[in-house]
């Protein structure tokens, strides 16, 4: 079963983010609750954890803005 990797909503005003880097790369092994990707939203940057374990699927790359919701990856 697989995990969708989302943007997900760090303040109450936020509607969009940077993704700003993958710390995991494209195929690579991660467990739930390590450090996945770092997000700038307009007042900070954030690690954000994976929500499963499994292989990364990266489908948006680094360096982009992307509305609350969007599935950045998936986790097989």
């Amino acid at each position: 079963m697989s995990a969708e990797v989302i943007l997900p909503k760090l303040g109450f005003s936020m509607n969009e983010g940077v993704l700003s880097d993958w710390l995991v790369a494209d195929g690579g092994q991660v467990n739930e609750g390590d450090p996945l990707f770092a997000l700038e939203s307009d007042k900070s940057t954030n690690e954000v954890e994976s929500p499963a374990s499994g292989k990364l699927r990266i489908l948006k790359p680094t360096g982009e803005t992307y509305a609350v919701g969007t599935v950045l990856g998936v986790i097989e």
